[in-house]
Order: structure tokens, then C-alpha cells, then sequence
């Protein structure tokens, strides 16, 4: 087990009349992700309304804010029980005994256009073993194509962009991994977190985009970027791709400062917890999902 302590305070200058804010900052409700506390404070005195997704078990913080300054902290404990699995035993799920929950997961999406990708897939990838070997291979291949290098992308970005311009931030690695392997009707989704152990020579410490792959019924997290230690991420959403899962979706006009995230581990008193470290194994923090 794994004991994460984490805190975000977001920064805002709401112009007149006021805007309107949907934020995915709380740590997800999941068996293998357990909320040990959490606090939410908000600068404006308004009615805050935070509910949960009941397919992909994001928690959704909804706010209608005045004009003038906004600051929304969040803060949480959250123990992480991993599923640890050897790669070799991990085989790929064939499209028919895929559960239909997981079906959106192959297909194109706003940012990650798999459907572009058939030929090179097939030419890369497609002679390799099937299985969670494959995957890795796809991953590492991303890892060598694309070069970790802060604004030079945006919003607008997608997998093509990013395959075409060999260049970008978390987001854009995560995009490209997953429409690679949708391309080989292997299921993919974008999850967001907290960039825990990444080298502080890349900026502060911010929010950060993985990979969460369907394999042998689970979902395994990947980390295309190279830039964290996946055993610390704290999941806060999962979706087809960063336009389900944007921290902050706001609709007003806005001025914002850039966010201020703290991330740490914890050794509890009964010294059950481990500090987060690289490992070969392949990593679940989700139940088994099962077919039928």
C-alpha cells in the first residue's frame, strides 16, 4: 500500500458578471483507491456542488463564482492498493469478450484519431507477440519518437499533431499512446493525476497525463512520458481523452495563475505503507473488469 498526501490550490480573477466552473481535482472513489480524508475550501461564499460520474467514477466539483478573486483548494490522503502482475502473464483481450463498458475505449476520438493510424501500426507493431509485451513496445516507441519539451503545444494538439511535430508535454505523449494502440483494437484511456517524482528540473510540481491499457481484464497504467513514478499517481479522472478530463472547465471570462500542487508519501504508523519507486512488474489500481 502507498499513502499519498496531496494538495492543489487554484488561482483565479473572475471578470463581471462571474463565470461558471466545472473542476475534476478530487481523488476518485475507487476499490483499490481509497480516500483516507479531504478537505475543500472555497474563497468565494457560494454553493458548491460536487457529485460523481457512475460509469467512470470521476468526481466532478460544479461552482458558480462572482467576479473578482477565486482560490479553490483541495486537499486529500489517499491510500493506493496496487495489483501487481508479472508482464508475461498478461495477455491481450480479444475485441469479442471485450465487457461493453470498455467498448468506447477502441474507437477514435477527438484527440486521438486511431483511425489515421492502421498502416503505421501495423508496420511497427503488428508482427510483435500480443499481450503486455506490445504494449511496452508501443509505449517505449512514443518515448523515442517524441521529444519532453514545455510549451510548444496546445490545447488543440492531437496524436497526429504530436506524431507529426515529434514534440510536447504529458498530454500530448498519453494522446499518442492511446490512439496507437485503439489503432490495434486495443483498449486505451486517458487518466489524469498528480506528476509524483518528477524531476524538478522540468518545473514545478503540476498535474500529469498517463495511459490506463485493458489487458487480461484490468486496467495497467503506463506512463508514456517517462517523467513520474506511476506507483504515487493518484487518479483523478479517466476518459477517451483530455476533453473529458480537463482539471478546469470554465465558462466566463477568466484570468488564471498557474496552479500549486504539492505531492508527497507517507509512512504510516503501523509501517504498512511503501514509498513509490519504479518497478517491472505491470501496475492496476483498478478491480478486474470482467466480460458478459
Amino acid at each position: 500500500m502507498v499513502r499519498i498526501e496531496l494538495s492543489v490550490d487554484l488561482i483565479y480573477e473572475v471578470a463581471p458578471p462571474g463565470a461558471d466552473f466545472v473542476f475534476n481535482i478530487h481523488g476518485a472513489h475507487t476499490r483499490c483507491q481509497v480516500i483516507r480524508s479531504e478537505r475543500l475550501d472555497i474563497s468565494q461564499t457560494v454553493l458548491p456542488q460536487v457529485f460523481t460520474d457512475p460509469v467512470s467514477l470521476n468526481r466532478y466539483l460544479r461552482l458558480s463564482a462572482w467576479s473578482g478573486p477565486l482560490k479553490v483548494s483541495y486537499q486529500a490522503v489517499v491510500d493506493l492498493h496496487h495489483h501487481l502482475c508479472a508482464p508475461e502473464l498478461i495477455a491481450e483481450t480479444p475485441v469479442s469478450r471485450l465487457p461493453t463498458e470498455v467498448l468506447n475505449c477502441i474507437y477514435p476520438s477527438r484527440y486521438c484519431q486511431s483511425d489515421l493510424l492502421g498502416p503505421l501500426v501495423m508496420a511497427e507493431f503488428g508482427n510483435l507477440p500480443q499481450g503486455y509485451s506490445r504494449v511496452v513496445a508501443i509505449q517505449d516507441w512514443v518515448r523515442r519518437r517524441v521529444k519532453f519539451e514545455g510549451n510548444t503545444t496546445t490545447s488543440a494538439t492531437s496524436a497526429i499533431d504530436t506524431l507529426n511535430e515529434g514534440r510536447g508535454v504529458c498530454r500530448d505523449f498519453a494522446h499518442l499512446m492511446i490512439a496507437l494502440c485503439r489503432a490495434l483494437n486495443i483498449p486505451a484511456r486517458f487518466a489524469t493525476g498528480i506528476d509524483f517524482g518528477a524531476d524538478p528540473a522540468l518545473g514545478p510540481t503540476d498535474f500529469h497525463a498517463y495511459v490506463e491499457v485493458f489487458l487480461g481484464g484490468r486496467w495497467y497504467i503506463f506512463d508514456p512520458s517517462g517523467t513520474a513514478i506511476p506507483m504515487g499517481f493518484v487518479r483523478f479522472g479517466t476518459g477517451r481523452d483530455a476533453a473529458d478530463v480537463a482539471f478546469a472547465t470554465i465558462f466566463g471570462s477568466v484570468q488564471s495563475q498557474p496552479p500549486r500542487i504539492q505531492v508527497r508519501a507517507l509512512q504510516d504508523a503501523q509501517g504498512l505503507s511503501e514509498m513509490p519507486r519504479h518497478r517491472s512488474e505491470a501496475i492496476s489500481t483498478d478491480a478486474p473488469v470482467h466480460w458478459g
